[in-house]
C-alpha cells in the first residue's frame, strides 16, 4: 500500500510538473496578447489626437482668417451707407474660370451688409423668349437701382468666355458682342454707375483639386457641373478667350482687375480691398491697410503684359 502512494504521490507530481510550463506559456501568450491590444489602442489614440490637433488647427485657422475679414467687413457696411446716401448705384461682375472662388468672396462681400440694399445676381441659360430679345437686356433688368450695389455672378462676359468655348453661342454673336460691350459699359460708367469688373484666376492644378474635392465631398458636389468636368480639358481654349477678352474689353472707364485666387482667402481680402478703394467714402478706421497685395491683385493691362510675354518666348499662354 504504502509503495502505491508512493507511486500515485509521484504520478501526481509529474502531472503537476507538467502542467506548470503549459500554464506558464499559456499566461505568456496571453500577456502578449494584451499587450498586442494595447499597443493597438494606443496607436488608434495617437491618430484620433492627430486628427483632432489637424481639424482642430484647421478650425483655428479659419477662425483666423475670418476674424481677419471683418474689419473690412465693417467698411463695407460704411461703404454702403454712402452708396444709399448719395443714391450711387454700383454693379460688380465677377468672373472667372470654374472653381476660382467667386461664389465665396461673394459670400463675405455680402455677409454683414444690409439685405435690403444689396442683391446677388446668377442668372442661368437664356428662355427661348431671352434669346429674341436685346443681348443685355435681361441684365440691364437686374441693374441696380440708387444705393444699391448689385454683384453678379458671373455676367455678360459668359458671352466673352464661357459660351464660344462650348458652342452655345454662333461666331457673329461673340463678334457683336466684342464690337458692342465696351461702349455699353461706357454708357453706365458716364451715367454714373460705379463698375468694377473681376476676374479670379486659379491654376490648373488648384482647378483640379477642387474639382476632386467636389466629386468626394457629398456636401459639394451639387456644384460640379458638366461643364466643370470639361473646364481642365479645354484649358487652353479658355485662356485664348481670356486673353482676347482683356485684349478687347480692358478699358480705361471699365478696366479688368485680376485677382489671383489660388489662396482663397488672401483673393477674398484683397477683392474686398479693392471694392472698398472703388468708392470715396469715409473710411470707418483710417487706419486699416487698404492697399492691395500686388502679388494677389494685377491690373487688366500687366495680365495682358503677362501673358503677351508668355506667347512671345514660349510660342502660347501658360496660365
Amino acid at each position: 500500500m504504502a509503495a502505491e502512494k508512493q507511486q500515485e504521490r509521484a504520478a501526481m507530481e509529474q502531472a503537476v510538473e507538467q502542467q506548470v510550463p503549459e500554464n506558464g506559456q499559456e499566461s505568456a501568450r496571453e500577456e502578449e496578447q494584451r499587450l498586442k491590444k494595447l499597443q493597438q489602442e494606443n496607436q488608434k489614440l495617437r491618430a484620433a489626437m492627430e486628427a483632432l490637433k489637424t481639424k482642430s488647427g484647421k478650425a483655428i485657422r479659419r477662425f483666423e482668417r475670418e476674424e481677419q475679414l471683418k474689419p473690412y467687413q465693417a467698411e463695407l457696411i460704411r461703404m454702403q451707407q454712402y452708396l444709399e446716401s448719395t443714391g450711387t448705384r454700383m454693379i460688380i461682375l465677377f468672373e472667372g474660370r470654374d472653381a476660382a472662388g467667386k461664389g465665396g468672396t461673394i459670400r463675405r462681400v455680402t455677409r454683414y451688409m444690409n439685405e435690403k440694399h444689396y442683391r446677388v445676381v446668377a442668372l442661368g441659360k437664356p428662355t427661348e423668349q431671352e434669346k429674341t430679345q436685346w443681348f443685355f437686356q435681361k441684365y440691364v433688368q437686374q441693374f441696380p437701382r440708387g444705393g444699391e450695389v448689385v454683384l453678379f455672378d458671373r455676367s455678360w462676359y459668359n458671352r466673352a468666355m464661357v459660351e464660344p468655348v462650348f458652342g452655345f453661342c454662333s461666331d457673329e454673336e461673340y463678334r457683336n458682342f466684342m464690337l458692342g460691350v465696351s461702349g455699353f459699359e461706357k454708357d453706365l460708367v458716364r451715367q454714373g454707375t460705379i463698375l468694377i469688373k473681376l476676374y479670379f484666376s486659379v491654376t490648373k492644378d488648384e482647378q483640379a483639386k477642387r474639382f476632386d474635392r467636389r466629386k468626394n465631398d457629398p456636401l459639394r458636389q451639387w456644384k460640379l457641373s458638366e461643364v466643370d468636368v470639361q473646364a481642365q480639358e479645354r484649358w487652353d481654349d479658355f485662356t485664348n478667350v481670356k486673353y482676347e477678352m482683356l485684349r478687347k474689353t480692358n478699358t480705361t472707364h471699365a478696366p479688368w482687375t485680376i485677382i489671383r485666387s489660388n489662396d482663397k482667402h488672401q483673393a477674398r481680402l484683397n477683392a474686398i480691398k479693392m471694392i472698398l478703394n472703388s468708392v470715396p467714402y469715409e473710411r470707418l478706421d483710417p487706419k486699416l491697410d487698404f492697399v492691395p497685395d500686388p502679388k494677389v491683385v494685377v491690373s487688366g493691362a500687366r495680365e495682358l503684359e503677362i501673358m503677351e510675354a508668355q506667347l512671345l518666348k514660349k510660342g502660347k499662354f501658360t496660365h
